[in-house]
């Protein structure tokens, strides 16, 4: 019998005229054939154009099928068989076109945001055929699990003293029309000192009973201890605090806050009168807090006579943290968790623009606030120790009138 086997070196060769630059996808789709045709040899008894008393069925020609992979997409050969039906579950996922690792650099991709046409033109560069803005859909939902884990998980890493809330508005598909949705979230300071996202979720409005349902679900998974929300001024947003929050201060968040304020400024003025009202976080303790605050008042009466009388009736809402020990205010103002977060999500949804339903809208930004929150807890302390427990439920009492510098209770 002549010995039809070819050397690796010649088929290589081989290889490299015929194919090119594919060779590595050549080689995936060769090994694939010969993994098939040694399990179907198995299942059938004996080897292909054999005989064997062993033999307990027998192939039946090929059905073709495409499987896109790292290297391009291949087209293979799965064996047919004549009595009952042979799938290669080990090397593909039955109604998954794609392989597993691919799969997960494209949801990667998304994540990061990379819209659905460039990683179609990416995947089109590495050789994969028909890879459409769908099927990227598709392989995002890979995501879903992970995202609804995180979403659902206990919140035992409690008590939580500071409290992040707020929303951003996205554009959703719903009943064939374009309409504005409000994604909710809320950041968290653990006993630990670090950040951690408490919750994400999607709302038809922004409005009283969207945010009380979002702060509900906080609480029942573990929420408690907190002493200090801070949030915009949405009224809805307040009552729902404390209603599902009591006995925890609330802070005006002073960000949105001074947007709001310098839009009854001339232009002109804006940077001398963002200046002047910074100062009032500035002072070194309570009494000068409102001291400064009503001498703001004061100096913007005469000229600025609407922006005087907003900031005079915000007195209580904006100077909340006034109340708590110094050590804390520096923490509070120094950098708001929420502020970047946000940005971070912008530039995502962004490239997105208009979401096909809600649960699109929960998989990107669930991934994106599921990383972030894995990042937070392997950097440092966002409060220190010394804060945390200073504001600790059983201590914020007298911790005002203590010293600045507050020690650890063991």
């Amino acid at each position: 019998m002549a010995n039809k086997r070819m050397p690796v070196s010649e088929w290589m060769r081989k290889g490299l005229e015929e194919h090119g630059g594919d060779l590595l996808r050549e080689m995936v789709a060769v090994f694939a054939q010969v993994l098939m045709s040694t399990d179907v040899d198995a299942v059938c008894g004996a080897a292909y154009g054999s005989r064997s008393q062993e033999r307990v069925n027998r192939r039946n020609g090929y059905r073709s099928r495409s499987w896109d992979t790292r290297v391009g997409t291949v087209e293979l050969q799965i064996p047919k068989l004549r009595e009952g039906s042979y799938f290669p579950d080990f090397l593909i996922e039955p109604r998954r076109q794609a392989e597993r690792a691919l799969v997960s650099v494209v949801a990667e991709s998304y994540v990061n945001g990379v819209s659905t046409r460039k990683v179609e033109r990416v995947a089109q560069a590495m050789g994969i055929e028909q890879l459409s803005k769908s099927r990227v859909s598709e392989m995002a939902k890979t995501l879903d699990g992970s995202v609804e884990a995180f979403r659902n998980r206990p919140l035992d890493g409690g008590p939580y003293p500071f409290v992040w809330l707020d929303a951003m508005a996205v554009k959703s598909r719903e009943q064939g029309r374009i309409v504005n949705v409000a994604v909710v979230q809320a950041i968290g300071v653990n006993a630990e000192g670090y950040r951690e996202i408490l919750g994400v979720d999607v709302i038809t409005t922004e409005d009283g009973a969207g945010w009380l349902a979002f702060l509900r679900g906080l609480v029942s998974r573990g929420l408690s201890g907190v002493a200090l929300v801070v949030s915009d001024a949405h009224g809805g947003l307040k009552d729902a605090i404390a209603s599902t929050l009591p006995g925890a201060a609330w802070q005006r968040c002073r960000t949105h806050f001074m947007t709001n304020l310098l839009t009854r400024i001339p232009k002109a003025a804006q940077t001398a009168v963002a200046t002047l009202v910074r100062s009032i976080f500035a002072q070194p303790d309570h009494d000068s807090v409102h001291a400064q605050h009503r001498q703001v008042v004061e100096q913007l009466e005469d000229r600025f006579p609407h922006a005087a009388e907003m900031l005079g009736q915000a007195a209580a809402e904006l100077l909340a943290f006034a109340d708590f020990p110094k050590t804390v205010w520096k923490q509070i103002w120094s950098n708001n968790p929420l502020e970047r977060q946000n940005k971070e999500i912008r530039r995502r949804t962004d490239v997105v623009g208009i979401f096909p339903n809600r649960a699109a809208i929960i998989r990107l930004v669930g991934a994106v606030l599921t990383e972030q929150n894995d990042e937070w807890a392997v950097t440092r302390r966002y409060m220190s120790l010394e804060v945390i427990t200073a504001c600790h439920p059983d201590q914020l009492r007298n911790a005002i009138e203590e010293e600045p510098t507050l020690a650890i209770s063991a």
